[in-house]
């Protein structure tokens, strides 16, 4: 389950019980942090803490001030230096030499758009859509906080916000999600500015598994701990069945010709044929050439089995395009000696990543560069 639907579960179940809690979001990040902005936490009155904002060397006075502006019922920014060896707050000597600012918005049960109200709606759209925080580093000013949700054709919900507030972050919202990258951004109100973190927030990953063997039971049950949806797919009613497979996944007993008509497809949507009968892989691998839309094709078994599959292929008459082969990873998975059911999951999944990532799945003492991606820190100036 994705850490962003934890929260939400857990917001559902303190809404539920009448007990109030606080939503904690790292807004903006400069410098070097284990989590990233977009990171976030739920605290209840009793101090119990749901999801991260860091390694947890932020969380002891995260959670003193979450339950400082919980009393208050007032939005609070704070700001964490961890490059200040001296700072006994947070611990000296963290080695992350980052500068977070974290916004802290106690939740109000009856606003039917507060900040979990507003991310489960998020969690429930199947397109990407934008978040909109809008924060002041003047802290003695008015946190907005979380403000609007966006896909990229309408604003899907809003808290109430002066027009030209709304008009300008839907605007920068279309841009972050066509161009896939979250933002910061500056406002200028009259003499004042205040920021917006805009964060891209893309759907689950659809993984499709082609055959119900006990190896795909496992990498079902891995995937999901990822939070994706996984489909199973095979043409016997004994391995294809609910009792064999974690609760979340959607099981369909069908042919191979018959495979895809209960299955959307969109540019998330993976496929892992490991069925381990040929023809049947065979006939699906036939189903997906040419289908643009999906990234990642992977296939279980040897580099001799892929060959005779072209061949094949060759023979019929059809020819697997560039763009095809590229995306068609066999044998599927990285290489890192697996060699039970459970490790060949995990070079499986971690290729996966790495492709919609756009990865090369080196390791990280390889990379010169910062572990995270350079984010753009400074703030985007937005004309309002």
């Amino acid at each position: 389950m994705r850490e962003l639907d934890v929260i939400i579960s857990k917001y559902l179940d303190l809404k539920s019980q009448g007990i109030r809690c606080i939503l904690a979001t790292v807004v903006h990040v400069e410098g070097s942090s284990y989590r990233r902005a977009g990171a976030r936490m739920l605290v209840d009155e009793y101090g119990n803490i749901t999801g991260a904002i860091s390694g947890g060397c932020l969380e002891g006075d995260a959670l003193r001030k979450a339950l400082f502006a919980l009393d208050r019922q007032k939005n609070k920014l704070v700001t964490y230096d961890t490059s200040d060896e001296d700072d006994a707050v947070i611990g000296a000597q963290l080695g992350c030499n980052g500068i977070i600012q974290v916004l802290f918005e106690p939740v109000d049960y009856t606003d039917v758009n507060n900040s979990c109200e507003l991310l489960r709606k998020v969690a429930q759209q199947e397109v990407s859509m934008a978040i909109s925080v809008v924060f002041d580093l003047d802290k003695s000013q008015e946190q907005l906080g979380t403000v609007l949700i966006a896909d990229e054709n309408h604003a899907v919900a809003s808290k109430p916000i002066p027009d030209n507030l709304h008009k300008a972050l839907l605007q920068k919202s279309k841009e972050v999600i066509n161009e896939g990258d979250s933002c910061f951004g500056e406002l200028e109100i009259g003499d004042h500015k205040q920021y917006v973190f805009i964060q891209m927030h893309q759907p689950s990953v659809n993984l499709v598994l082609v055959g119900a063997g006990n190896d795909a039971q496992i990498l079902a049950q891995q995937a999901e701990l990822l939070g994706w949806k996984v489909t199973v797919t095979d043409g016997r009613p004994t391995h294809a069945n609910k009792e064999r497979f974690v609760s979340s996944c959607q099981v369909i007993v069908a042919k191979p010709e018959e495979t895809l008509e209960n299955i959307k497809i969109d540019n998330r949507t993976c496929f892992v044929l490991m069925s381990h009968n040929y023809n049947y892989d065979l006939a699906v691998l036939k189903l997906l050439l040419g289908r643009s839309e999906i990234p990642y094709i992977g296939i279980l078994g040897p580099l001799k089995k892929y060959n005779r599959m072209l061949n094949e292929l060759a023979d019929d008459g059809i020819e697997v395009s560039k763009g095809d082969l590229n995306k068609i990873h066999a044998p599927v998975g990285l290489e890192i000696g697996a060699e039970t059911p459970a490790e060949i999951g995990l070079s499986v999944l971690a290729e996966i990543q790495s492709v919609l990532k756009h990865k090369n799945a080196r390791p990280l003492k390889q990379k010169i560069e910062p572990i995270h991606d350079k984010e753009v820190n400074q703030f985007q100036k937005i004309s309002i």
